[in-house]
């Protein structure tokens, strides 16, 4: 499967599919006549093995727990079973797949770019070696990778839906964070397309030099507040901190207003986005009056919170400021804690040794589950507040069973209000796709999953550079 541009799931090696009247079997017949990169044409088998591929723990895919609704795909994971019994190549071009829950729909699962179908035979023959020379059916070949320099990939003049319109792409790797640099390159010239740059961001595009993307993203920056520490087991002293800190003028004065504020979970463009949530406005004098409730009367009494977070560029430094002044103004204390060593962060916030974090969220599905479900539901592994609230977990286990559109858009808008009155996350902004092209740049269509689903295959160059 694939998404477009609305991010709708669409055919791709799969020519159509089926799904029982519960949604728990699903056949997909695929498109006969399919060949890898290596000119193997692609069948069942593959496809069986690709997705076993991505649940069996030696792999450890990021992407297991998103599969793990596969009949026998926990068993597998275990060592109890040799295969995913849900998987089934019923013929040399028909897939089964079986499911436990109907927890998103399966179509859009596979259209993630996890789910690429690997041939079977040259990973198992290659092993750990396959990530340096991979084959795929895609409309590009892979051809070289020089390590921190760049990925060269090639036409594949065979592809099913017709060559690409680029006859070469060259993916140059800057490592670490040099976006200014990245447009210095653009600007002379050397690149096909930049992110905009933090310095002098406003007169650039004023200039409009440069053909400009911007877009929502299906993206969230956020504090997550834990719930299992002191005082942040008190929802009133965590609602104190959100009403406390002016997020509209920080979003504006230090991120250029480059984002959307956010007032609850889910981006603009989400299923059951709701415009009608109640969120928290700048409310300094709400934030007094709730740790006064709480009994820290103009912040007396209450320890200093420390605030944690992997990122230490100019623009966070400033956020930390004005976040500091604001909360200070109501009576809370905050250190803030740079730590950007990212693993040793990882694995501090997911074991719930930080009472406040700074993360960043994207949708893997576009679906409401991949935000409220897992960051939310009591027994989520991503669930890094430690927040159990047995109404909200009702409401998305509720979700996940029903078919109806309205009602699910229904039942995710009040899953999301409980989750905000409860202040488990203080949210900052909703992502925007910024991206600069050069002029003679065309054919680019960019979704709110952002570059990753960029179709590549569609863009096309109205001169040479």
């Amino acid at each position: 499967m694939q998404f477009d541009q609305t991010l709708t799931s669409m055919p791709s090696l799969a020519r159509f599919w089926k799904a029982s009247r519960d949604n728990l079997t699903w056949t997909f017949t695929l498109r006969e006549g399919v060949k890898f990169h290596d000119g193997r044409e692609l069948t069942s088998d593959d496809v069986v093995y690709s997705l076993t591929r991505l649940v069996a723990p030696r792999v450890n895919s990021v992407v297991a727990p998103f599969f793990s609704n596969i009949v026998g795909a926990q068993a597998f994971r275990e060592g109890k079973a040799s295969r995913v019994s849900g998987l089934a190549a019923l013929d040399r071009y028909t897939v089964s797949v079986t499911l436990t829950e109907a927890s998103v729909p399966l179509v859009s699962m596979l259209a993630i770019g996890h789910a690429r179908i690997v041939p079977r035979d040259v990973v198992e023959r290659e092993g750990d070696r396959f990530g340096e020379h991979p084959i795929g059916t895609g409309p590009f070949k892979f051809e070289r990778w020089d390590h921190g320099t760049e990925i060269v990939l090639v036409a594949n003049q065979g592809y099913f839906a017709g060559p690409p319109k680029l006859s070469r792409v060259v993916l140059r790797i800057f490592p670490g964070e040099q976006e200014d640099a990245i447009y210095e390159e653009f600007r002379r010239g050397n690149l096909e397309d930049s992110p905009v740059p933090n310095q002098n961001y406003r007169q650039v595009l004023a200039e409009r030099r440069y053909t400009y993307v911007k877009r929502p993203q299906l993206g969230l920056r956020f504090y997550e507040l834990n719930n299992r520490t002191k005082p942040l087991d008190d929802r009133r002293v965590r609602q104190a901190m959100i009403y406390a800190i002016d997020r509209a003028a920080l979003v504006e004065d230090v991120f250029l207003g480059r984002h959307t504020l956010a007032r609850g979970i889910l981006a603009p463009g989400t299923l059951g986005f709701n415009p009608q949530l109640r969120g928290y406005p700048y409310d300094p004098n709400k934030a007094r009056e709730l740790l006064r409730q709480a009994g820290y009367p103009g912040g007396r009494g209450l320890p200093r919170i420390a605030v944690w977070s992997s990122a230490k560029r100019d623009e966070v430094i400033r956020e930390h400021q004005r976040m500091t002044r604001d909360l200070a103004a109501v009576g809370i204390k905050i250190d803030v804690v740079y730590h950007t060593d990212w693993p040793s962060f990882n694995q501090m916030y997911t074991a719930g040794k930080l009472p406040v974090f700074l993360l960043a969220w994207f949708a893997d599905v576009p679906e409401p589950d991949s935000f409220l479900f897992r960051l939310f539901h009591s027994r989520s592994p991503s669930n890094f507040a430690g927040y159990a609230n047995p109404v909200v977990d009702g409401l998305l286990q509720q979700a996940r069973a029903t078919r109806d559109v309205e009602q699910r858009v229904d039942l995710y808008r009040r899953a999301e209000q409980v989750i905000i009155d409860d202040a488990v996350v203080i949210p900052i902004y909703h992502y925007s796709y910024e991206r600069l092209f050069q002029p003679y740049v065309r054919g680019v269509e960019v979704s709110g999953l952002g570059d990753p689903y960029l179709p590549l295959r569609k863009i096309w160059l109205d001169r040479a550079p």
